[in-house]
This record gives C-alpha cells, sequence and structure tokens, in this order.
C-alpha cells in the first residue's frame, strides 16, 4: 500500500498565543485514535513555532543559517501525518476530517504527497 505525508501549513497570524485549545485537542487525539485503530497513521506530530525554527541554507557553494521567525512567510509548516492508505483519495479524505476538527479561526491546510518508493 502507498504511504502518503500530510504537510500541515498553519497561518501563525490566526492561531491562538497559547497553543490549540483542549475541545480542539480532544477533537484531534480521538481523530488520531480512529486513525491509528483503522491501521492508516504511522506516525504524527505537531512542531513547535516558527520562532524556535532555523533553515539551513545551500546556495553558491555557502552555507548559511537563518534563526526564525520568518517574517516573509505567512504559512508555515505546524506538522504531519505519514499514512498508509490504499489511494490518495483516502489520504485526502483523512486529510479533510483533520482539518475539519480546528475552530472556525484557524486557517490551515494539508499539503498529501506521496512517497516515492525506491
Amino acid at each position: 500500500m502507498p504511504r502518503y505525508l500530510s504537510i500541515v501549513h498553519i497561518d501563525e497570524s490566526t492561531a491562538p498565543a497559547g497553543g490549540p485549545s483542549e475541545e480542539l485537542m480532544q477533537r484531534m487525539g480521538e481523530l488520531i485514535e480512529e486513525i491509528t485503530k483503522a491501521g492508516v497513521m504511522l506516525d504524527t506530530a505537531g512542531l513547535t513555532p516558527s520562532a524556535q525554527a532555523s533553515t539551513v541554507r545551500w546556495q553558491d557553494g555557502k552555507l548559511s543559517v537563518t534563526d526564525g521567525p520568518f517574517t516573509e512567510s505567512k504559512e508555515v509548516i505546524g506538522g504531519y501525518a505519514l499514512m498508509q492508505c490504499k489511494d490518495k483519495a483516502e489520504a485526502l479524505e483523512w486529510a479533510s476530517r483533520f482539518l475539519k476538527v480546528h475552530e472556525d479561526y484557524w486557517t490551515v491546510s494539508c499539503e498529501v504527497r506521496e512517497i516515492a518508493e525506491g
């Protein structure tokens, strides 16, 4: 069965300063439990805010390191899910269900990509 990486993009300006609400975390936990019991979820995690991130770049034969926050970025990667699904349609369905657990004030999207095998 193919594996898919769902990359969660968030607009940090719409995310609450204190992080996700308890209600959101409960709904997300219930959905993750359902995905896991279905044998689909291989791994998932949220990421710390971009203010705590660094970017290492290789350009013109030189390395550079830039510490966050990255003011030029509107959306940042907020988390990921690694899933094993029968097809892309199933991966998109799980990603859609994940997005729907968020409150209306969030701006969040999932980029779903199949993992290239061998």
